[in-house]
């Protein structure tokens, strides 16, 4: 499980301080899916760095199975998987070179990885270039290697930065029947994204960004009761408050 509380961070820009994120807090649970969902620029990718240790938030805390990040980051990153917004693979490495190596680093066994490396490439269909270089790699097949490097330790909580961005439609479908096992297997997934239909089809519960702001948090039957809107589109849209960057 994952509980971010009060999280605040503020960049420096030349007409001074910027608020990215803004006493943002919420709580994803083992077992569910969580969607961050908001237009780009509304602080979900800074949100995501925080809960992941890449960025130190200026107050608030992250806890991880109830062990707060700032105390101890190298127990909490152990305890995560994450695909960040920048994915890149080592392109002289094959794709389960790549997974290997993360292996390596999280001082798995070579019998260990090799056992991940197999669950992880049928679940995400990586067969068939598991073992190319990934130099020349598509969208899709980059997105999946990083996936599955990111997964190779077995981790109970899952952190994805628009896991489907720039996929084609049959790669998006297959990704999400995978974000919907880590689920079943009672792993804590959490993913960003700008797409309502999206975050609608995969999420237990939504937590709703705009502005650096928790603007609503809930399932989806909770956000259209609190907009009275019978449509999701239309009760996320009139939460945000904008259409703008919002697509269906």
């Amino acid at each position: 499980m994952i509980i971010a509380e009060n999280l605040r961070k503020t960049f420096k820009s030349k007409t001074g301080d910027v608020i990215a994120v803004d006493d943002v807090g919420f709580t994803a649970r083992d077992g569910e899916i969580t969607g961050l969902l908001g237009p780009n620029g509304a602080g979900k990718t800074t949100t995501l760095r925080m809960l992941y240790t890449l960025m130190a938030p200026e107050q608030g805390r992250v806890l991880v199975d109830g062990r707060d990040v700032a105390a101890d980051p190298a127990a909490a990153r152990r305890a995560l998987g994450v695909l960040p917004d920048a994915r890149g693979v080592y392109k002289r490495l094959t794709a389960r070179e790549n997974i290997r190596y993360f292996g390596e680093l999280h001082g798995l066994s070579r019998a260990e990885i090799d056992k991940r490396t197999l669950a992880l490439s049928q679940a995400l269909q990586m067969e068939d270039f598991l073992d190319r270089q990934t130099e020349g790699f598509s969208q899709g097949q980059r997105t999946k290697t990083a996936i599955a490097r990111a997964l190779v330790h077995d981790p109970r909580n899952v952190i994805l930065d628009e896991p489907t961005n720039g996929l084609d439609v049959m790669t998006t479908r297959g990704l999400r029947g995978f974000l919907k096992q880590l689920r079943d297997e009672g792993r804590c997934v959490i993913f960003s994204s700008h797409i309502m239909q999206e975050v609608a089809a995969l999420c237990d519960r939504v937590v709703v960004v705009a502005h650096g702001r928790v603007a609503a948090q809930g399932t989806a039957d909770e956000l259209r009761a609190q907009t009275g809107e019978d449509n999701l589109e239309d009760a996320f849209v009139r939460l945000i408050g904008s259409d703008e960057g919002l697509h269906a």
